[in-house]
């Protein structure tokens, strides 16, 4: 599944990142707590959040997460959004909530894997 993808199945605004939306994805993940993304999180996956700090940009770089979408309508910052355009993470927003985001994409054919 392309990112492309996964923002036409949400209904998600691209802040930044567009030019890479063609990018595969092979798994998402959905969670406000970065100590369970590190956990469980798998490369060239979405990341579903409602948190909103830049330790959220730290997380997906280490853990090579190419698409952050913030979930509930939350908004990032400025300083969130620079921080992705210099790594080159595609940063959406959606409307709706976490367990609908994710299980839109479950749905979809976009899984998480096993633990």
């Amino acid at each position: 599944m392309t990112v492309r993808d996964v923002q036409n199945i949400l209904g998600a605004r691209v802040l930044t990142g567009e030019e890479f939306l063609d990018r595969i994805v092979s798994s998402a993940c959905g969670s406000d707590m970065m100590s369970d993304v590190l956990a469980f999180s798998k490369d060239h996956s979405v990341l579903l959040t409602g948190l909103c700090n830049p330790q959220v940009i730290r997380t997906a770089e280490l853990l090579d997460i190419v698409c952050l979408i913030f979930v509930r309508g939350k908004k990032p910052d400025e300083t969130i959004i620079q921080m992705a355009k210099e790594r080159d993470i595609i940063v959406m927003e959606t409307g709706h909530r976490m367990f609908s985001s994710c299980g839109m994409l479950y749905q979809a054919g976009l899984h998480g894997g096993a633990v």
